[in-house]
């Protein structure tokens, strides 16, 4: 969801597994705006293509596809983003608004987002439906990232795989080295220095 392609990498599947899952509150959905026709709507699978603005509570903005853009597309419902947004943006109209108001736990829980979203942090984000497409071919992100097929992923495969997203000639605001630790903070579940096929919690089969 935010920007950066590594940053998207982070998303996939691994954050939403560090949510807690008896915090308080509740996933809030405001309709800005809803157009008067509605030919496709938003579901499971789907690719959707957003504009988005994300703010703290406070207000404080830390993301917006609007400031620079650039839309962002991702697949719905297969944990591509965090749990508020595959859950506060099914059944959407293209050109329809919504204000998503998402408590920690749909979020990024206890552990937060880097430096850029503290730890149990509530988030706002207004969301704008650009396009639905047709869900993609299913890929196997665990097979790409393991380049030597050992069936376990170390620290420096998930580097490497995060450098290779990254768009050429684009500005590295945050560390790959930093990004893959948290990875496997949240991935590396018997803490032996790999991830393996069973931790992955991101898509590693080809009949997804």
């Amino acid at each position: 969801m935010l920007p950066r392609n590594f940053f998207a990498l982070f998303l996939l599947g691994c954050v939403t597994l560090v949510c807690t899952e008896d915090a308080e509150g509740e996933l809030k959905i405001e309709v800005l705006f809803k157009p008067e026709t509605c030919e496709k709507k938003s579901e499971s699978g789907a690719m959707l293509t957003m504009h988005y603005t994300g703010t703290l509570l406070d207000g404080k903005k830390f993301d917006s596809s609007v400031d620079r853009n650039q839309p962002f597309s991702f697949q719905l419902g297969v944990g591509h983003v965090i749990k508020g947004w595959d859950e506060g943006l099914t059944d959407m109209c293209v050109g329809e608004k919504r204000k998503l108001t998402i408590p920690p736990h749909l979020g990024y829980g206890d552990a937060g987002a880097g430096d850029i979203i503290p730890p149990g942090s509530t988030l706002v984000f207004e969301t704008e439906l650009i396009d639905v497409g047709d869900a993609p071919p299913a890929v196997n992100v665990f097979k790409d990232i393991d380049s030597d097929q050992n069936n376990l992923l170390s620290r420096e495969e998930v580097v490497e795989y995060i450098k290779k997203q990254m768009p050429e000639g684009e500005a590295i605001d945050q560390d790959p080295d930093k990004i893959t630790e948290e990875i496997f903070q949240h991935e590396d579940k018997d803490r032996d220095g790999f991830i393996s096929h069973d931790e992955f919690s991101g898509p590693k089969h080809d009949e997804l």
